[in-house]
């Protein structure tokens, strides 16, 4: 393994979550090599229908799926995955590393969440709780666990 990765839809806007990830990110780089990848998130139309909102999370998938190597042991952060602990995410991603030739990767998605074929691709679904969260502030939750437990 080489990296840890995380390949994330949409940009930290705000300051201060900016400098929290960079912060949380040179503690992670002192165990681990981390590799942040930022894509673009596609433009929703208000008031938009199913139908634009599956189109959108394809466009996203098409994205995070060309960042993937095949190589790579795949964490995706969604609310239907498995509720987990600080110890297990720690087990999970060890797991990855014994794993893989390449590198563990975890996916946050945008707004709408992740494609179906970001999701099948994934070795493991996590999530942090059956509740909601900006992909900002998951992001930046997935960081301070990282920090703290890998």
């Amino acid at each position: 393994m080489e990296y840890i990765k995380l390949i994330v839809v949409g940009k930290l806007k705000e300051d201060y979550l900016k400098n929290k990830a960079f912060e949380y990110e040179r503690l992670i780089e002192k165990k681990n090599k981390i590799k942040v990848i930022e894509l673009l998130d596609e433009s929703i139309p208000k008031n938009a229908k199913e139908s634009i909102n599956g189109i959108v999370k394809e466009k996203e998938g098409d994205k995070i799926l060309e960042q993937i190597k095949n190589t790579d042991y795949v964490i995706a952060l969604c609310i239907d995955g498995k509720v987990t602990t600080s110890e297990k995410l720690r087990e999970i991603v060890n797991k990855g590393k014994s794993k893989t030739n390449g590198d563990v990767v975890f996916v946050i998605g945008g707004s709408l969440g992740l494609d179906d074929r970001v999701v099948k691709r994934a070795n493991e679904k996590i999530s942090f709780s059956k509740m909601t969260f900006p992909h900002q502030l998951m992001r930046i939750m997935l960081l301070e666990q990282m920090a703290t437990y890998l």
